[in-house]
């Protein structure tokens, strides 16, 4: 079924400029959005989601009350809920492979909501802005085009992609909104941004690094973050990129070297450096297991033995 504003299918999306054209209202509860003040989020009960990873729950998780991911500047940040059961899933998604990771992420929010009859599937986009190479433009059509082809009803409700989310500061074209939270327990989505990453930041952004694809990493039923097991090879070449200027390593480890926030050089400095200390991916799993993460009495969350 086609993806619907106000129970009324979309159509065919030729371009956002067009979307937002012909759905005034759409546009302008994207602006309502990134008006929204930053919410602070207690990271004892958040689960922190990288680039190029999902994860989904449902509002009887006693771990986890906020989902949420930020530094997207073209990545674009997809919120998928079920009124009725609740369950809801947050994906940071860089392009690498819309068309499959879609499919992966209604698969993910409809197989957790079989109890429900009742309900609908309502979509939250947020990330992107007006970068040069036009990299958001292109994610915004193909996400949107994504959710089109699903057999689901699919209603949108947020929609603060590309244009809507620019702003222009010192000539420079940057994101407004680079981060999101939902309330697992209420479905309510909001602008965020989270100083903590983790558990294993530095080895879920190797393994987006090197190559990895889309990966959920939560399991609901046992309320365990679950990290690969992933797989590269030792790559000595990589430590070239830690003796460059801060300007070097933005124009070419970047889809957009003018908007980033401050800490990107050195977030992927550190993987680098991870990766170099760990050139052997197999070391970092024993017999092949991923590693578990359960939350502790202090609220953080400590490797699951």
């Amino acid at each position: 079924m086609p993806l619907l504003f106000q129970n009324r299918g979309l159509g065919r999306i030729n371009s956002t400029a067009e979307l937002f054209d012909k759905y005034p209202l759409l546009q302008e509860n994207g602006r309502t959005f990134r008006s929204k003040p930053l919410v602070d989020v207690d990271p004892k009960c958040l689960l922190y989601v990288q680039q190029r990873e999902f994860a989904a729950t449902t509002p009887a998780d006693n771990s986890v009350s906020v989902i949420g991911s930020d530094d997207a500047t073209t990545c674009h940040l997809v919120v998928l809920r079920h009124t009725g059961s609740g369950a809801v899933c947050l994906a940071h998604c860089d392009g690498s492979s819309t068309w499959s990771e879609v499919p992966l992420l209604v698969k993910t929010v409809t197989s957790l909501s079989n109890v429900s009859k009742e309900g609908r599937l309502e979509l939250h986009l947020v990330g992107g802005f007006n970068d040069e190479s036009k990299t958001s433009h292109k994610l915004s059509l193909n996400i949107l085009a994504a959710f089109q082809k699903q057999k689901e009803d699919i209603h949108l409700e947020t929609c603060c992609i590309t244009e809507i989310n620019d702003i222009v500061i010192d000539e420079i074209h940057r994101p407004v909104v680079y981060g999101i939270g939902v309330n697992v327990k209420t479905g309510d989505v909001f602008p965020s941004s989270f100083a903590h990453k983790g558990p294993a930041e530095e080895l879920r952004s190797a393994r987006t690094f090197t190559g990895g694809q889309m990966a959920d990493i939560y399991d609901s039923s046992r309320g365990l973050v679950k990290i690969g097991p992933c797989k590269w090879s030792p790559n000595l070449d990589i430590a070239f990129w830690l003796s460059q200027n801060d300007d070097t390593i933005l124009k070419y480890l970047s889809t957009s070297p003018m908007a980033e926030p401050p800490h990107f050089v050195q977030h992927i400095k550190s993987t680098i450096q991870f990766l170099l200390e760990h050139p052997n991916s197999d070391s970092l799993f024993p017999g092949g297991q991923p590693q578990l993460y359960h939350r502790a009495e202090t609220g953080h969350w400590e490797r699951a033995v």
